[in-house]
């Protein structure tokens, strides 16, 4: 699994540092009714101007974004924040106008004359003018100043190991999120307001279903795989592999896969990720060990997934630069990213297409076959005390244990004080191991610290749903692993390109997607089912 905060539509990366550049000016309320003798025709063609206006300039944003991680000369730290800040500033005020709410409610109310691309922009632009709104400035002024804050604290509790210097702020930032959540819906539970940042249409009553049969299903597989199989031998990849003899090799994967050098371009940075600026100006980034080859690898693949998603969005005139035309949600993108490095490659028919060409670039690698290559790459760590470096059977256990924590926290039923315990206790249940310190336990990530409460579960929710669209993709493409066997990806990137990417946001929610794809919501099940199946076999349990 990938570390590191993703985009979806390549501005969510760039958000957290865009607020801290710029103290927000006050929510502007519509107060302006909607204009009498304007047809929803002339509305709808005033709202998306205004909307493929700020598109383009998120697009500068994650430029700046972009080059500042990858190409800024560091003496340029000083001048490129001020760029942000104005920039920032820009898009607020643009984002907040009153005429586009006007906009809005003109066209909520004509609702009926609208066809569903226009319906799905309509529902999407109002969804974040409400949210952009609904904070008052007071509010914004300090969720800005602890995105500082609380980073800064974070960073030394880490390196102390010692909670306690972290905890008041995370308090801070349950507190804020509680006065954020009721500004934005207070009808709704606080932690459903947060997720849908992330994750449009979830709620934890959906979420606690899908993890239940999860965390059900998945801790007494963990255990019987440790207790009972026997593990790959994987000693056998350990090595040296030169750092830009790795880049060139991940730069072919990238290439066969589909990813289009026309519109993009690949770079190496300390944390990956994938931005640009538009579906034709897509940046990939990834990075290398000089001992650990699959790392490389896989991140490689599972950025390119990312930047396939991006660059298959939806060209067509009545989609191009509004809401409709983005990613549907941080799991719906990141489903996109573990279907390649997952589902396509870890599997045994890319190992198999994969490893001549390891050997053409490493003519000392190891002499094994592509099922030894195979069931190397897919050993479950133990212990797996570390998110970032857990495997796909113990990393959704990683990802529960989180959302249980940040959901009690905010909900009042878990206490700030007692995360540390809370943390070693689930570690314990889940997982079978325990942190020996803060810094290998409740203080490895830095989410809290930026307040991304409802994140964590778009990590596996998009292991799901990649698992199902997968299986969904093998019965329409019948030859698919020969396909990948043989190295030709390209009808299953372009089955993708136009049941995913295509699809931007037209449907509402992850669920809706998957139902429209595969003929049904997001089912753990086959999720559970595809797990015990390859590690039973890999772990040769009877």
């Amino acid at each position: 699994m990938r570390a590191g905060l993703r985009s979806a539509g390549s501005t969510q990366l760039y958000a957290t540092a865009a607020r801290r550049q710029v103290l927000l000016g006050p929510a502007r309320a519509t107060t302006m009714a909607a204009a009498t003798g304007v047809s929803t025709s002339k509305a709808y063609d005033e709202l998306t101007a205004k909307l493929r206006e700020l598109d383009a300039l998120n697009g500068i944003s994650g430029l700046l974004g972009w080059d500042e991680m990858v190409m800024m000369p560091e003496g340029s730290a000083g001048s490129r924040g001020a760029q942000k800040s104005a920039l920032a500033g820009v898009l607020y005020d643009k984002r907040t106008d009153q005429q586009l709410g006007s906009l809005l409610q003109q066209l909520k109310a004509a609702a009926g004359e609208l066809d569903p691309v226009q319906a799905a922009v309509v529902r999407d632009a109002t969804r974040s003018y409400t949210r952009e709104t609904a904070l008052p400035k007071e509010l914004a002024q300090r969720i800005a100043q602890l995105e500082t804050d609380a980073y800064v604290a974070w960073v030394a509790a880490r390196k102390e190991s010692d909670f306690s210097k972290f905890a008041p702020f995370l308090q801070q930032w349950v507190d804020v999120n509680k006065q954020k959540a009721a500004a934005i819906d207070p009808s709704l539970p606080v932690y459903d307001v947060l997720l849908d940042d992330y994750e449009k249409g979830m709620t934890s009553a959906r979420l606690d279903e899908i993890f239940a049969e999860v965390r059900t299903g998945l801790v007494p597989l963990l255990a019987e795989l440790r207790e009972k199989g026997s593990p790959p031998d994987d000693s056998w990849l350990r090595g040296s592999y030169s750092i830009d003899t790795q880049a060139a090799m991940c730069r072919e994967v990238a290439l066969q896969l589909g990813f289009d050098t026309n519109n993009g371009r690949l770079d190496v940075s300390v944390h990956p990720f994938t931005g640009g600026s538009h579906p034709t100006d897509v940046r990939m980034t990834t990075r290398f060990k000089e001992d650990d080859l699959t790392e490389g690898l896989t991140g490689a693949i599972h950025e390119t997934g990312h930047a396939l998603y991006e660059q298959g969005r939806n060209l067509d005139a009545a989609w191009e630069g509004l809401p409709v035309n983005s990613a549907l949600s941080m799991g719906i993108h990141e489903s996109q990213s573990l279907f390649w490095e997952r589902m396509v490659g870890l599997s045994q028919p890319f190992a198999e297409w994969l490893l001549p060409l390891i050997t053409k670039h490493f003519p000392d690698f190891p002499q094994r076959s592509a099922q030894e290559f195979y069931a190397a790459e897919n050993v479950i760590k133990s212990p797996s005390l570390i998110r970032v470096a857990a495997d796909e059977v113990t990393y959704p256990m990683h990802i529960i244990l989180r959302y249980e924590i940040e959901r009690g926290l905010m909900d009042g039923s878990i206490k700030v004080e007692d995360v540390p315990a809370v943390w070693k206790q689930k570690m314990q249940d889940y997982l079978g191991t325990t942190p020996e310190d803060d810094a290998n336990g409740c203080l490895q990530d830095v989410h809290w610290s930026a307040g991304l409460f409802g994140y964590f579960p778009t990590y596996s929710l998009g292991a799901m749903y990649a698992c199902q669209i997968y299986a969904h993709a093998k019965q329409q493409l019948p030859d698919l692993e020969q396909q990948v066997a043989a190295g030709n990806f390209t009808p299953l990137k372009e089955w993708l390109n136009e049941h995913i990417h295509r699809k931007g946001s037209l449907h509402p929610s992850g669920d809706a997607l998957m139902t429209a794809v595969t003929g049904n919501a997001l089912q753990p099940q086959v999720f559970l089912a595809y797990l015990r199946d390859k590690y039973s076999k890999l772990y040769k349990l009877s």
